[in-house]
């Protein structure tokens, strides 16, 4: 059973390749994007993507631009933020603008893991509160 259905975006490839075989092995479905722009993309390709775990400090598209065009286009995929020492307060000031949470590099892979699968629930949670409330309006337009 598949834990969480997630994107991967970090511009150091090595970094996502290792990152995608550990989660892949813990049930997790995971794709991979090495910029901003190629996780965009994906995104709009790709409607099952329910947490993307997004690397603050990336060439061209940083996480944070990433982060807010997210949150517009996308607004009910949850994002993990992965930051280096030097830009926690990257990662904070994504918190504020809608990241799930963050976690420092080189990140411990249960916390990671664990961080990932709530986020999941939350998306999960969010699409059942509206589809409840579309049968609500789809009910009460029948009486």
């Amino acid at each position: 059973m598949i834990v969480a259905k997630a994107l991967l975006v970090d511009d150091e490839i090595p970094f996502v390749e290792t990152m995608t075989k550990r989660l892949n092995k813990r049930d997790f479905s995971i794709s991979s994007a090495f910029s901003g722009v190629d996780a965009l993309k994906h995104l709009e390709e790709n409607s099952e993507v329910e947490v993307v775990i997004l690397d603050v400090k990336m060439p061209g598209m940083d996480g944070i631009e990433t982060l807010k065009i997210i949150k517009q286009r996308f607004p009910l995929v949850e994002v993990i933020m992965l930051t280096g020492h030097g830009t926690i307060e990257s990662a904070i000031e994504g918190m504020k603008l809608g990241a799930f949470d963050y976690l420092v590099k080189p990140c411990d892979m249960e916390q990671l893991v664990a961080k990932v699968s709530e986020a999941a629930m939350k998306k999960r949670k969010h699409n059942e509160k509206i589809i409840e409330a579309q049968l609500k309006d789809i009910a009460l337009r029948r009486i």
